[in-house]
């Protein structure tokens, strides 16, 4: 049986050749003996279903979400996380937190450094102390700012290979864009001008983590995530890390194999430490992240669930749901899927593609736009555009915010009950939390779609307003927190429980949840439309006779 050595031996050899592959791992090799000697505590390995239970629930927010005067913004998340928001949920993603100049923290400018506006590494303590930590992983991608890329510019031989340098004539017309301005963007250097890959925006860079240092550089940057408290590490973008002209220049076989061989690196040091994929795909491109279900990301970002549930919820029919649902099957006991439904960006509509037609997406996104949005667009291989993101809170995409809807905040706790019933580990936007209105004051004044949904609050505003029962975001709170203390105290919904998608009709989205080891189970039904819908009978699931408009029914069986 190969040992881990020879497991990294072979990644390396596979993306640099075998000439380079020995030096390289002893160079790693060594990197990884002083980090396992600085950390031995993290080397001791838990299974996966202690690293893991029902009790899961990460709550994504930015670091500086809260704020109060003279306090560093991390410090005061912490203090809200222990007393208003309390023990709603077990873990939090900290959005980029690093010193960063576009992009609301995903332009970073220093890998290794906490935002001085943030606070510092010690102000994470307290959530450290209380949360498992999801922290960003921003590989694919660094700031115009960062000394790298001013080194680069400068000449530097150091870094000389840092970045992807072409010809402005070359053909990139196969390279997958999930943006709309040019994939080569023109910089003057000491070497002259140039014209370098920037996958997302000027100001974000790709790094050529084909040229190996690059890649050792990257790995020492997920040591101290890990060395400074994160139990997981997002990868963002990662399916646009390799590039290799002639080809789409995502999930290539080269990008899978680096993200092996970070999951080996872990698996060596910190065997605890979970991998979570985010790739804004296409549902099959999504789950290759898996690998073989022992060798890539323990999670993958379930990104088809946001548009089926509101495709189900704004037309009363939970087929594409359903079906799509029923085909969900992690590929090993050690996989999982990370399910949401909101995040920081907007609700990405590409990864339906083949689910809802473009007539469905269209629907979607003339929605969003009824209710306030924005829609974002990609451009295609063809010349034309689609939809890639809908840009609005989750609360609006629900219910229109401009008219009186009695059943506004009962279909926004069912489509959470879907999220929380549904087999993974489920995230929780913080905005979700009190169920945000569009931040359409912020969009003016930024001119950026994601904006929308980037409200960022004071603290003594945040607690008035859930300290009021007659406020939105209280009543909003109140049902959300009850909603997931449920989740957290059912064995059924356990990461790895099985799940069956259960036909009761086109108005229901119904799973059969059963914890690991066949133990408890629990059947869950969601009335997707506005009436109250009678319950087929003769199911033998001691379910009522009617569940009504967009309520839910979760009971042991």
């Amino acid at each position: 049986m190969p040992t881990t050595h020879d497991i990294i031996h072979g990644h390396l050899a596979f993306l640099y050749g075998t000439a380079r592959a020995d030096a390289l791992a002893v160079q790693l090799q060594a990197r990884l003996a002083a980090f396992r000697a600085a950390h031995p505590e993290l080397g001791r390995v838990g299974s996966q279903q202690q690293r893991l239970s029902e009790d899961d629930v990460i709550l994504i927010t930015y670091g500086d979400q809260v704020q109060e005067p003279g306090v560093a913004p991390l410090r005061t998340l912490g203090e809200v996380m222990a007393t208003t928001l309390g023990d709603v949920v077990s873990g939090v993603h900290l959005l980029p937190f690093y010193p960063y100049t576009s992009d609301d923290g995903f332009s970073v400018v220093d890998y290794r450094a906490v935002d001085p506006a943030l606070g510092v590494w010690a102000d994470l303590a307290p959530l450290r102390a209380r949360y498992k930590l999801m922290y960003d992983a921003v590989v694919n991608h660094i700031s115009a700012s960062s000394a790298w890329f001013k080194a680069y510019l400068l000449g530097d031989p150091a870094v000389r290979d840092y970045f992807i340098a072409l010809d402005p004539h070359t053909d990139v017309s196969q390279v997958t864009r999930p943006r709309t301005h040019p994939l080569l963007s023109k910089f003057d250097t000491a070497d002259g001008e140039k014209w370098l890959w920037t996958t997302f925006s000027v100001d974000q860079i790709d790094l050529n983590v084909a040229h190996p240092e690059v890649l050792l550089e990257l790995i020492d940057v997920l040591l101290l995530y890990v060395a400074e408290g994160a139990s997981l590490l997002r990868l963002d973008a990662i399916g646009y890390l390799w590039k290799e002209l002639g080809t789409r220049c995502i999930h290539l076989p080269q990008t899978h194999r680096a993200v092996q061989l970070f999951r080996s690196v872990l698996d060596e040091v910190a065997p605890n430490v979970l991998l979570v994929t985010e790739t804004n795909v296409p549902h099959a491109d999504n789950i290759s992240y898996f690998g073989d279900g022992t060798n890539e990301a323990q999670m993958v970002y379930q990104f088809p669930l946001s548009p089926l549930v509101l495709n189900a919820l704004h037309t009363g029919s939970g087929r594409h749901l359903s079906e799509w649902a029923g085909t969900l099957a992690p590929p090993s006991a050690q996989t999982t899927f990370f399910n949401f439904l909101a995040s920081h960006d907007g609700i990405g509509v590409v990864p339906a593609t083949g689910i809802l037609s473009p007539q469905e997406v269209g629907a979607l996104a003339e929605q969003v736009l009824a209710h306030g949005g924005r829609v974002s667009y990609k451009n295609n291989p063809d010349g034309s555009q689609s939809p890639y993101e809908l840009n609005i809170t989750l609360f609006d995409a629900l219910s229109d915010p401009h008219a009186a809807d009695e059943f506004a905040v009962d279909r926004f706790i069912c489509a959470h009950a879907i999220m929380l019933a549904l087999q993974g580990v489920p995230g929780i936007y913080i905005h979700s939390l009190v169920g945000s209105h569009n931040n359409l004051v912020g969009l003016a004044a930024t001119g950026r779609a994601r904006t929308i949904n980037r409200e960022k609050w004071q603290r003594a505003e945040l607690e008035a307003r859930l300290a009021d029962p007659g406020t939105h975001e209280r009543q909003v709170f109140a049902a959300m927190s009850a909603l997931i203390r449920a989740r957290r105290a059912a064995a059924a919904l356990h990461p790895s429980g099985a799940q069956q998608v259960l036909d009761l009709g086109e108005a229901f989205f119904a799973l059969l949840r059963t914890a690991p080891g066949g133990g408890e189970r629990m059947v869950c039904v969601h009335n997707l439309s506005s009436d109250d819908q009678p319950v087929p009978p003769g199911l033998g699931l001691g379910l009522p006779n009617s569940i009504p408009a967009y309520g839910f029914v979760w009971q042991n069986v």
